[in-house]
C-alpha cells in the first residue's frame, strides 16, 4: 500500500510541476501570449538569465526546424531547446536562458 500511495504522489508532483508557468506579459496579441518568465523543467525552476544544464547544450537537444514550431528565427550566437514542455532561447556562449515560450506556441495560428 504504501508504495502504491508514493508512487501517486510522485506522479501527481511530477505533473504539477511540469504544467506550472507565469505568462510574462497580460498581451494576448500575436506569440506575446506564450511568453514565460520562469517555468519548471526537471524538477528546477528556470527564470531568464539562469544556465541550462549541460543537456541541454548538445546538439541532440537543439531545435533545427524553429519554424514549425511557430518561434522566431534565434539570433546569431543562439539556438532553440526543449524544456519540459517549454521552448527555450539560449546563448550558445555561456548557456543562459534569454527567451522561453510556453509549448502550446506549437499551435499557434
Amino acid at each position: 500500500m504504501g508504495k502504491c500511495r508514493l508512487l501517486f504522489l510522485s506522479a501527481l508532483l511530477a505533473v504539477a510541476g511540469a504544467t506550472w508557468a507565469a505568462p510574462a506579459t497580460v498581451s494576448t496579441s500575436g506569440i506575446q501570449k506564450y511568453e514565460l518568465d520562469g517555468f519548471i523543467a526537471d524538477f528546477t525552476h528556470f527564470k531568464i538569465g539562469d544556465t541550462v544544464p549541460e543537456l541541454y547544450r548538445t546538439d541532440e537537444y537543439k531545435i533545427k526546424q524553429w519554424q514549425l514550431r511557430n518561434l522566431p528565427a534565434p539570433d546569431a550566437g543562439t539556438y532553440w531547446t526543449y524544456m519540459g514542455e517549454n521552448y527555450v532561447l539560449v546563448s550558445e556562449a555561456d548557456g543562459k536562458i534569454l527567451k522561453a515560450y510556453d509549448g502550446d506556441i506549437f499551435y499557434h495560428r
